[in-house]
């Protein structure tokens, strides 16, 4: 028999597996993604958005982070402060100074701590039910209850469709997502 960190970590494995053939075999996912996004955006009323740096294979979420700070939104990207901690949201533009984060993520040198109204985040692989598999440090687990503590936050997965498998493993300290983007399309949970 095996445990839920076993399962979680076979998961992680096929997960980035699927991810990094995502990654390769499709050539505007981003920009696609993006105009998904947008569409499902109209006239919603986000003034804070966390979006983040993406690192490995993971989808570019850079296009749409300049077009909201086009559109006049604060963005803001995480930040680790600690083990075990949850992050923290510094402000982001296109042009500030950035320098290497914990993972090899750029964060920002400066700029004002922000508490996002909507989060994109980042992940290996998720599912139809809300549940996203991350890298297993629980930063965005414990982001995400203490801000939904704090005030309303939406929270999308931004993702490769090719991503998305039947069942993620999960527990109940892992939080649920609110929708997911992808190339093909927002879908709300």
């Amino acid at each position: 028999m095996t445990s839920l960190a076993d399962e979680k970590q076979l998961a992680r494995k096929a997960g980035f597996a699927q991810r990094k053939l995502a990654h390769h075999s499709q050539t505007d996912a981003a920009g696609q993604a993006a105009a998904q996004f947008m569409r499902w955006l109209g006239n919603q009323n986000f003034n804070i958005v966390a979006g983040y740096m993406p690192i490995r294979t993971e989808i570019d979420v850079l296009p749409l982070m300049h077009t909201l700070h086009l559109r006049g939104m604060n963005i803001c990207v995480p930040v680790i402060v600690a083990k075990g901690m949850p992050l923290k949201f510094r402000q982001w533009t296109p042009s500030c100074d950035m320098e290497n984060g914990p993972f090899g993520a750029p964060v920002p040198t400066s700029g004002d701590w922000l508490l996002p109204d909507l989060m994109l985040c980042p992940l290996i692989s998720f599912d139809l039910t809300s549940q996203r598999l991350g890298y297993g440090g629980g930063f965005y687990d414990r982001s995400l209850e203490q801000l939904r503590a704090a005030k309303p936050v939406t929270a999308l997965g931004y993702a490769y469709a090719g991503q998305q498998v039947d069942t993620v493993p999960s527990e109940h300290t892992d939080q649920p997502l609110d929708g997911m983007v992808t190339e093909r399309g927002v879908t709300m949970f």
